[in-house]
């Protein structure tokens, strides 16, 4: 594998692990549960397929590829299920939202 390619992947895993970081920071720093959930789900299913893309480039076969998106594929599904379902439950648990944790400027 040429260098190249081996400084492109790893130029989309440092940039994965961004978002990871991000979105865990999000989860930790935001102040109400949505906007929690906002930052765990489209931070870390962004990382992740970044990740993937940085593995792909670095993959034997297409199988391996397409396995790969596959897997990236059913992280997106299930994230946004599991985040809608919280975030319902979140308001039907009367979960306050930004202006009610802070008041509203």
């Amino acid at each position: 594998m040429s260098d190249l390619l081996l400084w492109i992947s790893g130029l989309f895993f440092v940039a994965g692990g961004f978002f990871f970081v991000a979105g865990t920071l999000g989860l930790l720093r935001f102040p109400d549960v949505y906007s929690r959930l906002h930052a765990v789900t489209k931070a870390d299913t962004l990382g992740f397929g970044l990740v993937v893309i940085g593995l792909s480039v670095r993959a034997d076969s297409l199988q391996t590829v397409v396995i790969m998106v596959l897997v990236w594929l059913l992280v997106l599904a299930s994230g946004a299920t599991a985040c809608q379902l919280l975030a319902r439950y979140a308001h039907e648990e009367d979960a306050p939202a930004e202006e009610e944790v802070h008041g509203a400027d």
